[in-house]
C-alpha cells in the first residue's frame, strides 16, 4: 500500500530530473568549444650578420619581434619566421634591457628565431599577413630576395592579406612589384627609418646599400617620417608601416584590426 501511494510521487520526481538534465546536455558542447586560431602571420627577418662586406655586426631588432609577437599572440594569431638563409638570425643581447633579456628564454619566440624557415618552405596561402622586422641588418638580403617578394605579393594579391613593416624593415618591401608591374608602394603612404635620421658619421653608414626615403619616393611611395623619437605609423589600405622601434606594437595592432574587420565582414 505504501509503494502504491509513493508511485505517483516517484514518477513526478523522475519526470522533473529528466527535464532538468536535457538543457544541461544541450549546453555542454557550446561550453567546451575551443575557439579556432585567428590565422597565421609571417615574420620576415634578415640573416645578415655584418654591414655589407665589413666586420661591423648587424642584428635584428629583437624588441620589434617581441612587441609585435605579443600583440598578434594575444589576438589569437600564430606567428612563423622566415629569413633568406633560414636557421638562426643574429641577436645582440648586450643592447637589450632587463625585460627583453628575459624574453630570450621564451621558447615560443626563440625556437622560431633560431630555426627560421627558408622561403622555399613557405606556403603563402597559409598567411593572412606578413610583418617585416627591422634592425640594422634589415637593409641587407631581404630587399633583393625574389622568393620573399613573391611570397609577399601572393599574400597581398591572391589572399587579400596585409603587408606590414617597421623601422628598417620597410627596406624589405621597397622593391616588391605587383603582378601588374607596379611597385607595391606606388601611390601609397609609407613610413620607415629614412637616411635623414641615420648617423652619417657612424662606421656602418657607408655600407648601407641604398637610401630608404629616396628609393621609396623613386618607386612612387608617399614617404613621411615626422619625428625619429616618437612612434608613428601609416595605414594605407592593406599596407601598414611604422617609422621606428616604438612603432612596432602600433603596427601590429593596426594589422590585427584590419584582419578582424575582414573576418567580421566575411561573416556578414
Amino acid at each position: 500500500m505504501i509503494w502504491r501511494k509513493c508511485y505517483p510521487l516517484l514518477l513526478c520526481a523522475l519526470w522533473f530530473l529528466l527535464g532538468t538534465l536535457q538543457p544541461v546536455s544541450a549546453q555542454t558542447p557550446a561550453a567546451t568549444t575551443i575557439q579556432p586560431p585567428a590565422g597565421r602571420v609571417l615574420f620576415v627577418l634578415s640573416s645578415q650578420q655584418f654591414h655589407g662586406n665589413s666586420t661591423l655586426p648587424a642584428v635584428i631588432s629583437f624588441g620589434e619581434v617581441v612587441h609585435a609577437w605579443d600583440t598578434f599572440h594575444s589576438a589569437g594569431f600564430t606567428v612563423d619566421f622566415v629569413s633568406p638563409a633560414g636557421g638562426a638570425v643574429p641577436i645582440d643581447p648586450k643592447v637589450l634591457g632587463p625585460r627583453l633579456t628575459e624574453r630570450l628564454q621564451d621558447q615560443r619566440i626563440m625556437a622560431g628565431l633560431t630555426h627560421t624557415q627558408k622561403p622555399t618552405q613557405i606556403d603563402a596561402s597559409r598567411y593572412r599577413a606578413v610583418y617585416y622586422v627591422g634592425g640594422s641588418n634589415a637593409m641587407y638580403q631581404v630587399p633583393e630576395d625574389a622568393s620573399l617578394q613573391r611570397i609577399t605579393r601572393q599574400i597581398y594579391e591572391e589572399h587579400n592579406g596585409v603587408v606590414s613593416a617597421v623601422c628598417h624593415g620597410t627596406a624589405g618591401i621597397v622593391r616588391i612589384k605587383l603582378s601588374n608591374g607596379q611597385y607595391l608602394l606606388a601611390g601609397k603612404k609609407v613610413t620607415g627609418y629614412p637616411e635623414d635620421y641615420e648617423d652619417k658619421t657612424a662606421a656602418y653608414f657607408p655600407y648601407l646599400p641604398f637610401a630608404m626615403r629616396q628609393t621609396i619616393e623613386a618607386h612612387g611611395g608617399l614617404f613621411k617620417a615626422p619625428d625619429p623619437e616618437k612612434p608613428y605609423i601609416e595605414v594605407d589600405g592593406r599596407l601598414v608601416t611604422g617609422q621606428n622601434y616604438p612603432s612596432a606594437p602600433l603596427v601590429a595592432r593596426a594589422v590585427v584590426q584590419i584582419l578582424q574587420q575582414q573576418q567580421a565582414t566575411a561573416k556578414n
